[in-house]
């Protein structure tokens, strides 16, 4: 593995388990956070703890598409799916789901060639593979600062 990818991977790691230098990874951001907290809606307009956190690995299933070779936008439903029954169990599934699909992505960069960072994923899709890599991290630290705030709005 190169350094470049290395690095990839480790920001990856750091954006949803921790040691983030900012501050509060996606998973620190739910430590603690119940099904019911997580479903409820404590900023009118606001999206829930929970549907941010189906978006998040939405994130993850689009660029594993796109490495795949399928160039297709996520469609409305995909980007934002419906939450499941509130439940602690659908709410842990949940949250073990976006564990996997973030060691899925992380695995794929590992294996992907360094010498094609630079190049698009897919044809007809105007990011490099590096871009869609990083931004997966980006996407992950401006949903947990969300995450963050509205635990705040909770616990008002």
């Amino acid at each position: 593995m190169t350094a470049e990818v290395d690095r990839l991977v480790d920001q990856l790691r750091r954006a949803l388990e921790g040691e983030a230098w900012h501050g509060p990874s996606v998973l620190e951001s739910l430590a603690g956070v119940t099904a019911e907290q997580a479903a409820s809606h404590p900023i009118a307009g606001a999206h829930s703890i929970w549907e941010l956190v189906l978006h998040l690995r939405s994130d993850y299933d689009l660029v594993l598409r796109r490495l795949a070779g399928d160039g297709r936008r996520l469609t409305a439903a995909e980007d934002w799916p419906a939450c499941p029954a509130p439940t602690e169990e659908s709410w842990q599934r949940t949250v073990r789901e976006l564990e996997a699909r973030s060691e899925t992505l992380r695995q794929a960069v590992r294996d992907f060639p360094a010498d094609r960072l630079d190049d698009p994923l897919v044809l007809g899709v105007p990011y490099t593979a590096y871009t869609q890599f990083i931004g997966v991290t980006q996407h992950n630290l401006y949903h947990a600062g969300q995450i963050s705030l509205l635990k705040r709005a909770l616990s008002k």
